[in-house]
């Protein structure tokens, strides 16, 4: 996992590239409980959903050029939650 502060990197303060890491991840995690049948589609739909809503804060957050530190805050937890949720959806016993 990714520190909560990750900075950004010299010459783009609106760059993420650890929340971006995090994102792809998460996708392939959703894509690996699909493909397993740890996650049901209904399941992988919900995750999908808390994805997007990532990645919308995220684009929200990167709009005006610059992403503070207390965004970057907002979307690591965004992402641990995330994350938690897939776990947990992934190990809850339901297979497709």
């Amino acid at each position: 996992m990714f520190a909560q502060g990750t900075p950004a990197p010299a010459g783009n303060p609106a760059a993420t590239p650890g929340i971006d890491k995090r994102q792809e991840n998460q996708q392939k995690r959703i894509d690996a409980g699909v493909k397993s049948g740890q996650l049901t589609e209904k399941e992988a739909a919900r995750m999908e959903k808390r994805q997007e809503k990532l990645q919308k804060d995220k684009e929200k957050a990167q709009a005006d050029g610059v992403v503070t530190k207390k965004e970057r805050h907002h979307l690591n937890r965004e992402a641990d939650r995330n994350s938690k949720a897939i776990a947990r959806q992934k190990h809850d016993g339901q297979h497709k």
